[in-house]
């Protein structure tokens, strides 16, 4: 029997009561990782941020690991377990490396700090490298990094990554995805919204493209990856040599 975490059922959420998602359902598997595609303003930010909480929500259900939470605060829906990395920066750019590592243990007991910490600067290791530098000094992709690895460090069932390897170059791109999937691995559930659509789909178990909104199409993540009318809009085209020989 399949287990799902996380529900949506006829979501309509938006901002100042206007909607921008209108009526979109589906379920997420425990420790699988699920790529929106979709075009600008086709809804991808918002949807992640009405999973969190953090714009209006406006009908339709949402459950999470059982749980009924679309009146819930974002704040409940992390301590439930529900982790976010939003697009654009959300670090302390004053405080060094390290510093905003022990603000992402907040939450945590104190006694487990230290081996949390180790773990993130072991899976990144440009973060030990940089780990005596002001977070505001590194360059944009690491920022990303650091503040994907704050959220990392509670440990959440749910991870919610908006443009994770977003102004990151290809080779450390490739090891963010790599590290989505060991995540995925360890029964983390991944959502991820991605401008490089076609590597989050290659790492993906599923796919759900929006347009204006609305669910298009769902399906896995290789079914989407080879519709040649996704590919045309998102993807560039045809299938390579290379990609066929995947």
């Amino acid at each position: 029997m399949l287990e799902y975490l996380l529900e949506l059922d006829g979501l309509t959420a938006g901002y100042a009561g206007k909607p921008i998602i209108h009526d979109v359902s589906f379920r997420l598997e425990k420790g699988t990782i699920t790529t929106f595609v979709g075009g600008n303003g086709a809804g991808k930010s918002t949807l992640m941020r009405a999973i969190y909480g953090s714009c209006d929500h406006l009908g339709g259900g949402i459950i999470f690991d059982g749980r009924q939470i679309e009146k819930k605060t974002p704040w409940e829906r992390y301590e439930l377990g529900i982790g976010f990395v939003p697009q654009g920066r959300c670090n302390f750019p004053d405080m060094t490396v390290a510093e905003n590592l022990k603000m992402g243990c907040y939450t945590l007991p104190r006694n487990e700090h230290r081996d949390r910490i180790d773990a993130m600067l072991e899976s990144f290791p440009m973060l030990a490298r940089k780990i005596r530098e002001k977070a505001g000094n590194l360059s944009g992709g690491e920022q990303q990094v650091l503040e994907t690895a704050m959220v990392l460090l509670s440990e959440p069932s749910l991870l919610l990554l908006d443009e994770p390897s977003l102004g990151l170059a290809p080779k450390t791109q490739g090891e963010v995805f790599e590290f989505v999937k060991r995540i995925a691995a360890d029964g983390v559930t991944v959502l991820v919204v991605e401008q490089n659509v076609h590597g989050a789909l290659l790492i993906s178990d599923k796919a759900i493209v929006l347009e204006m909104g609305r669910k298009f199409l769902e399906g896995t993540a290789e079914e989407v990856r080879n519709n040649p009318n996704i590919r045309h809009a998102y993807l560039g085209g045809n299938l390579s040599e290379e990609e066929v020989s995947e």
